[in-house]
């Protein structure tokens, strides 16, 4: 087997501050006293040679190297295997290579965003001229960093040198793996849900924000990997929204606050990337919390942006994109919807004029990313799009052909790398047919022109410098290649995941604590049996929790499997509703529940007279049960719910004497909160509503709380009859009079 890239890299130093050049096959250059890397193989040094020149000049000037083909190859970027890890192809047999790193087999691609034949990895390299893959597999750092290294090396063998640029969603939070979402976890390390981080810091301070940002930026730079599909600036305001889990909650304050220090810590400075940082692209423009009901434009059902509430787009949704963009994001991805007009109250932009809602995607809406996002918010850096937006979610352009839609996409909005297939033949038509006489024998599609649908050298110069300037900034073409042995020593470096940990018991929130039943300390428990048991959607996963709940719990009491024994009941709730890429056949389910019968919806998204049956907690109703045995021997029940959605907890909270919520935070935590080694200090990020009222659609599908406003705030537009006697209607109430909203939280006494 032949070396790996990684054991035969060439270092060589520049002298004071110059960049260390790495490479494995690359000709260097030296000049001045200095050295540089041949990037177009021809010994001659030119100004994109040399790093002492801004990234953008440089990225202009090989811009212009660069033949038309190469540079509509790197328009797009797809999903990529690893040789050791297949992923979502786990009926792929892989070839390796002869460094036995990287998959040369053919194979066809199939998810929810398309189908395609795929080449090997070599042959994707060299000969397609990809340079733009997402990384979906949980690899440890030393196979990570092997892979990545053997990408570049394959590029360096190319006519033009241009490192592999590879994005992953990101990989710091605890949680179950949802692909396009969270893709791993548990190598690198492990935070709390980001919802989680955001009730730390709500409960301590924004300091937390840069100990997370440089533990990511140390980690992904450590290991090669210099872009991020993250993190969410959407603000949650339709609860059902399946995505909330990744966002930072409901404040747009607190977004704001979150990521005026996220994207400089993760990048490297405020004025953008930087060789030591990693670049981020910052989700979802103009914002995704505005569903219609909760409805995903995954999915056909949630294309649409409604904004029922007038000035909501600017008041609620925007202001984290503008700290974004001032902050330097590297790049921006617009979400899968379009702005439904007829559906909306007025919208102002930037400038305080009627926000124009054409019906397009926003990757395809020219208003809302060149007027809008560019032109008055002032984004300089390059918008890549959702994945899947020529095939399966080209909402509002279906009457265009592929070509067209890059075309649109490219050349009238803006766009500058399309996330999906590697569509390079769908990109070579549309840019023959700016060449040709496509359209003097094809009509062109009404509502559109021509201009609008061809791809045109300067549009695909202005992308590809775009992007490129990115990986000039991030120094991949001096050295893209690190280390296996000292990705490993970073990642696992234990004061990182000590400092991850201790944020997980402050994103804790005690949300009630009758009679101070918690902290379950040790003169409460002496003499005592405890019963312990985790719920969740399926009650074979729960029975699994719970076996490890009681190993956690066996040397803190004396534990008791029959509840009618028990002097107190430790639960963990893990419910879960829906699926992250398919609609469920009514609205998404906030109840705890097992078997309800709930409505279904139309095409339209409108209730039916038909039902189905939903569960998102399984035998839920032994809750309560557990729960009147245990008060019946003057016990005490202590739950603990884990927030992914904001869920109606009317079939839970009235049973338990002290409730606790976490956010994809560690069950250790948590137990280190409940036998008071932690005092609980976390406030809630976002507000539970009160019950299906407050949720309720009416014939026409307009939901009684408007689907454009946070729960902090919604309130204001509710129906005075399900007000209280504080003029409150959305938020739930326990027995003792709180409400579970934004910023709640209590601590021990």
């Amino acid at each position: 087997m032949a070396k790996k890239a990684s054991e035969h890299v060439k270092y060589v130093k520049n002298p004071g501050n110059g960049p260390v050049i790495g490479t494995v096959s690359r000709t260097i250059i030296e000049k001045d006293g200095l050295y540089f890397k041949d990037l177009d193989g021809s010994g001659e040094f030119k100004p994109f040679d040399d790093w002492r020149l801004p990234a953008g000049e440089r990225a202009a000037a090989y811009a212009a190297e660069l033949t038309a083909e190469e540079k509509i190859a790197q328009l797009f970027i797809s999903d990529w295997r690893m040789g050791k890890y297949l992923s979502n192809f786990p009926d792929h047999k892989p070839e390796l290579d002869e460094s036995g790193t990287l998959d040369d087999a053919e194979f066809t691609g199939k998810t929810i965003f398309g189908e395609q034949h795929l080449p090997g990895t070599t042959d994707l390299i060299k000969n397609w001229f990809a340079r733009h893959l997402i990384l979906r597999a949980n690899p440890t750092p030393e196979d990570l960093a092997d892979w990545l290294n053997q990408l570049h090396a394959v590029a360096e063998e190319c006519e033009h040198f241009v490192p592999v640029q590879v994005a992953s969603n990101s990989r710091n939070e605890n949680g179950e793996l949802v692909f396009g979402m969270n893709d791993a976890a548990g190598v690198f390390a492990d935070w709390p849900g980001t919802m989680g981080i955001a009730a730390a810091v709500k409960g301590t301070d924004l300091g937390i924000i840069d100990e997370f940002a440089d533990c990511v930026r140390r980690e992904w730079d450590a290991a090669g990997l210099k872009k991020g599909y993250m993190y969410m600036a959407d603000v949650v305001s339709d609860p059902r929204w399946q995505r909330t889990y990744g966002t930072f909650g409901e404040d747009p304050e607190l977004i704001c606050d979150i990521f005026r220090r996220l994207i400089p810590g993760i990048q490297g400075s405020s004025e953008g990337v930087t060789p030591e940082g990693v670049a981020v692209t910052v989700k979802h423009f103009p914002g995704g919390g505005a569903r219609e009901n909760g409805f995903d434009p995954h999915y056909k059902m949630g294309q649409w942006n409604v904004y029922q509430t007038e000035g909501s787009l600017e008041k609620y949704h925007l202001p984290g994109f503008q700290v974004a963009v001032d902050q330097k994001a590297s790049s921006i991805m617009p979400y899968y919807a379009k702005p439904a007009a007829a559906k909306s109250a007025p919208q102002t932009d930037k400038n305080g004029a009627p926000m124009e809602m054409k019906p397009y995607g926003f990757a395809y809406n020219k208003p809302f990313i060149q007027g809008l996002l560019r032109d008055q918010m002032g984004f300089k850096g390059y918008v890549n799009s959702d994945t899947g937006i020529v095939h399966n979610m080209s909402w509002g352009v279906e009457m265009l052909d592929k070509p067209e839609r890059i075309g649109f996409a490219v050349n009238n909005a803006g766009v500058d790398l399309i996330s999906g297939l590697f569509d390079q033949e769908f990109g070579k038509e549309a840019y023959a047919r700016g060449k040709n006489d496509y359209y003097d024998t094809h009509p062109v599609p009404e509502g559109f022109t021509k201009e609008e649908l061809v791809l045109t050298d300067e549009a695909l110069d202005r992308a590809v410098i775009r992007t490129l300037t990115e990986m000039f900034e991030l120094g991949m073409f001096e050295n893209p290649y690190r280390s296996p042995e000292t990705a490993a020593q970073v990642i696992k470096d234990p004061a990182d995941w000590e400092k991850a940990l201790d944020v997980h018991r402050k994103s804790v929130v005690l949300l009630k604590n009758q009679e101070d039943t918690l902290p379950l300390t040790g003169d409460k428990l002496a003499g005592k049996k405890v019963y312990a048991r985790c719920f969740g959607k399926k009650a074979e996963a729960a029975e699994e929790a719970t076996r490890s709940l009681r190993e956690q719990l066996a040397k803190e009491a004396e534990l008791t499997e029959d509840y009618n024994e028990a002097d107190y009941a430790i639960l963990f709730l893990q419910p879960s509703s829906g699926e992250y890429f398919n609609a469920t056949p009514g609205y998404l389910e906030l109840d705890l529940c097992d078997g309800k019968q709930v409505v279904n919806v139309d095409d339209e998204g409108r209730p039916t007279a038909e039902t189905h049956l939903e569960t998102t907690l399984a035998e839920v109703d032994q809750i309560a049960k557990i729960a009147e045995a245990v008060h019946a021997r003057g016990g005490k029940v202590a739950a603990s719910l884990n927030i992914t959605l904001a869920w109606e907890i009317g079939n839970a909270e009235p049973y338990c004497d002290a409730f606790l919520a976490g956010f994809d935070t560690r069950v250790s935590a948590v137990l280190d909160v409940i036998f008071g080694r932690f005092s609980p200090v976390g406030k809630m990020p976002i507000t539970l509503p009160r019950g299906d009222e407050v949720l309720a659609v009416n014939a026409e599908g307009v939901c009684i709380s408007p689907n454009d406003v946070p729960g902090y705030h919604k309130d204001q537009y509710m129906p005075d009859e399900l007000k209280d006697e504080n003029g409150k209607a959305y938020a739930y109430r326990d027995r003792a009079g709180n409400y579970y909203e934004l910023n709640f939280g209590l601590s021990y006494k």
